[in-house]
């Protein structure tokens, strides 16, 4: 088995390189955040996490609206903590549970990798990069939010230093950059695997 950690701010295209190698390997795409989507809407973690910051945080379904979530959490770092700690062993729980199946390769997408013991089991480490203005136009035009919710949101990402990586990918998000990318890191995948590197 071998996992494959894919990390970089939000927008800088991560996902799509982290799913198309997925395909190019034939391994499984692991989408933490989408685990910490399913995290908030279990109904143990939903009271905890309304007993900690208010029953405002429920839409009219009585489901955590997590933009009211994150206009709290992203701004202020204990808070941050707070929601991790109520969220992190179920999500946890369940990335153990993915690695527990037969499969050859796991790629893993995270902006918040480097945070969690699965860095330090990450193969392969991969950095998605790219030009902060065209990436904050395109979250702002993908996730309809405002300008002032991305700023929030940008002050809980992470710093990352480029020596921890194995590969770094610059995204222009041309087509052609980015074949040319998920293919070079392909033949590198498996040059690593096979032991010839």
């Amino acid at each position: 088995m071998k996992l494959i950690g894919i990390t970089g701010k939000t927008g800088t295209g991560k996902s799509t390189i982290a799913t198309t190698l997925a395909q190019k390997l034939d391994g499984q795409y692991v989408d933490i955040d989408k685990i910490g989507h399913q995290a908030t809407s279990d109904p143990i973690i939903a009271k905890k996490l309304c007993n900690v910051f208010g029953n405002e945080l429920l839409d009219s379904n009585g489901i955590i609206n997590r933009k009211k979530l994150g206009n709290i959490v992203f701004s202020d770092t204990d808070k941050m903590q707070i929601l991790t700690d109520i969220t992190w062993e179920y999500m946890e729980q369940e990335l153990d549970r993915i690695l527990l199946q037969k499969q050859q390769y796991f790629i893993f997408d995270w902006a918040l990798l480097p945070k969690v013991k699965f860095w330090d089991m990450c193969n392969i480490k991969i950095l998605v990069t790219s030009d902060d203005t065209v990436r904050k136009e395109r979250i702002l035009e993908r996730d309809h939010i405002s300008l002032e919710y991305l700023e929030k949101r940008e002050s809980a990402t992470l710093d990352y230093s480029k020596l921890a990586f194995d590969f770094i990918f610059d995204n222009d998000y041309t087509n052609e950059s980015i074949d040319t990318f998920i293919e070079t890191t392909y033949k590198n995948i498996m040059n690593i695997t096979n032991g010839n590197n």
